[in-house]
């Protein structure tokens, strides 16, 4: 059975990871288009500053504090859409931590805490979601990464992960048809975003890290992910540039592999020197509440041709036969006056 998603404006929507970045940056995309919120993080006073700005501008929304990383945790947050909404339509699984520094250099319980947001966080969330949606239909829509296609160097940890991601939510989704269940899973796979993900991460670099580029704004992942909750759709990249490096890591995997290996831990690399290592978010929340991160000097693209396409098909297909056909024309004008 093929899910048949409502409009935005007659959802409720789970967001985890909804105190900072693209989670945040959603969550205030949601609710200008009318839906109802469940929000979850692990800083509380984000979550309670943020339902009460949504609630100012004549939306509705409730939080939840929890660490996806714990089962029970996220167990909660879809009881308190139930008692509060009497369920869900979406769940979005977008929380995520990352670590910057090579795999031999990470300790095992750094790479273990990892996993248990970015992976474990997914699965408890889905098999939760699912289970919920077998009845009711609707979306599951999971944040992946490009780096589930191209793992790089410095990132491999959080590029493994978003593998196990990527794995999980094809096997997911597969299942659900199978058993014919209404419910449609998305995988988001974004290139680099601005978002504070750099300063949320714990470093091991010497120096403070940053996105490799092409580096795209978070609007155009909210913009995906609202897309997949209305519009059954397999997965969607953000950004051309990410399209790009899946692409060629596939058709040229070892053409790939040296020409990263030769620019891609200079390429995630400021000058300015690294904060004391203890300073990041991946045992416990700390700095919160922002869209964006603090480096100015890096070109972000606010918009994507290639991912509009991706959500828009039809509008792109008749422009580029709007632009062949004038480019025909051109021809034949240059044709008839030769």
């Amino acid at each position: 059975m093929r899910a048949k998603l409502k409009a935005l404006d007659r959802q409720v929507m789970v967001i985890t990871g909804a105190s900072s970045g693209i989670g945040l940056v959603t969550a205030r995309a949601a609710a200008r288009r009318g839906a109802r919120l469940v929000l979850a993080a692990r800083n509380e006073q984000v979550l309670k500053d943020l339902c009460d700005e949504i609630r100012a501008k004549g939306g509705e929304a409730i939080h939840v504090v929890a660490d996806v990383g714990r089962e029970e945790d996220v167990r909660r947050i879809a009881d308190a859409a139930i008692r509060r909404y009497g369920g869900f339509d979406t769940w979005v699984n977008g929380a995520a931590v990352s670590i910057y520094g090579d795999v031999e250099d990470v300790t095992i319980e750094d790479q273990r805490r990892l996993f248990d947001t970015n992976y474990w966080g997914v699965v408890y969330g889905s098999r939760i979601a699912a289970d919920h949606l077998r009845e009711r239909g609707g979306a599951i829509v999971n944040i992946g990464s490009v780096l589930s296609d191209r793992a790089i160097p410095v990132q491999g940890i959080y590029s493994a992960s978003k593998s196990a991601v990527k794995a999980f939510t094809v096997a997911l989704r597969m299942e659900l048809e199978r058993d014919g269940a209404p419910v449609s899973v998305t995988l988001i796979k974004p290139s680099a975003i601005d978002t504070p993900y750099m300063r949320h991460a714990k470093n091991y670099l010497p120096v403070a890290p940053k996105n490799p580029p092409p580096i795209y704004a978070p609007d155009l992942v909210a913009d995906a992910i609202l897309h997949a909750a209305e519009h059954p759709v397999r997965d969607i990249v953000v950004g051309g540039g990410g399209r790009l490096i899946s692409t060629l890591g596939m058709l040229f995997p070892r053409l790939t592999d040296k020409v990263m290996e030769r620019t891609m831990t200079y390429l995630q690399q400021t000058d300015e020197p690294s904060a004391p290592r203890e300073e990041n978010n991946l045992y416990e929340p700390r700095e919160d509440g922002h869209e964006r991160s603090r480096y100015a000097d890096q070109h972000v693209f606010e918009r994507s041709v290639y991912t509009r396409a991706r959500l828009h098909p039809v509008a792109a297909s008749l422009v580029a036969l709007g632009v062949g056909a004038a480019a025909a024309a051109v021809l034949r004008g240059r044709a008839t006056r030769g």
